[in-house]
């Protein structure tokens, strides 16, 4: 037996009520939701501040270990005990300049400088005091040098100095003044009054120049000068 069409009617209103309220309440807990961010995924903020202090962190240690680098590059490059280019730090910067005079067409000088006597010294009176000689004289040469100019230590009792457009005959003068200059150097261990003195050798520098050759050039004219000065009495070097 049918029921009623009524009763049909009657039901199909309830279902449509129903189901109205349940999409009006099903809208309104969407509304009250927070919107997600554009382009990334829907985090929590704890977790977003998280990644955040990590790329901070990861940030700063990579500028610390770029420092650290570059402080160790540094080191590398300079004599511990008298604070100027090595040998490494001075072949680099005499490199450069060479570079830097092919391409500009400009020139200088390359005065290698052997210490007279540091041996004894050390032998005598300790390494520390051979030290004090060292630093004295690398003190003297730097108040004879401008700021563009470069002074390096080779080695033991051995520098170089990269000058700046100077024609040879005053390479050779700058050299004679450095020789006087530590020549007159005086000092006492022990009660006791030591000098030390050098010899130097010069090598120009120009748009043809080889760094590795014109330092062989500038040690072997150095070797020539020490020689003569074995043969000659202690006189005032005196230049233009």
């Amino acid at each position: 037996m049918k029921k009623p069409k009524r009763a049909t009617a009657a039901k199909a209103k309830r279902g449509r009520t129903t189901s109205a309220t349940r999409s009006k309440a099903a809208a309104k807990r969407l509304a009250k939701r927070p919107a997600k961010r554009s382009g990334s995924p829907e985090r929590g903020d704890g977790a977003t501040d998280t990644i955040k202090a990590t790329i901070r962190g990861l940030r700063n240690e990579l500028k610390a270990a770029e420092r650290r680098v570059a402080e160790l590059e540094a080191a590398a490059d300079t004599d511990f005990l008298l604070e100027i280019p090595n040998r490494r730090g001075f072949e680099r910067e005499l490199n450069r300049a060479v570079a830097y005079m092919k391409r500009y067409r400009a020139s200088g000088a390359l005065i290698v400088l052997d210490v007279d006597r540091l041996k004894p010294i050390n032998d005598s009176y300790g390494h520390a005091a051979g030290d004090e000689v060292l630093k004295a004289i690398v003190a003297t040469l730097t108040r004879q040098v401008r700021a563009s100019d470069v002074v390096g230590r080779l080695g033991g009792d051995e520098f170089a100095l990269l000058l700046w457009n100077l024609s040879e005959t005053d390479a050779k003068a700058k050299a004679g003044i450095f020789e006087q200059a530590i020549d007159e150097l005086s000092f006492t261990f022990r009660g006791e009054r030591v000098t030390a003195g050098a010899s130097a050798g010069v090598a120009l520098l120009g748009a043809q120049s080889d760094a590795g050759r014109a330092l062989e050039e500038a040690d072997a004219a150095m070797y020539v000068r020490k020689a003569r000065r074995r043969h000659e009495p202690r006189i005032s070097l005196v230049s233009s």
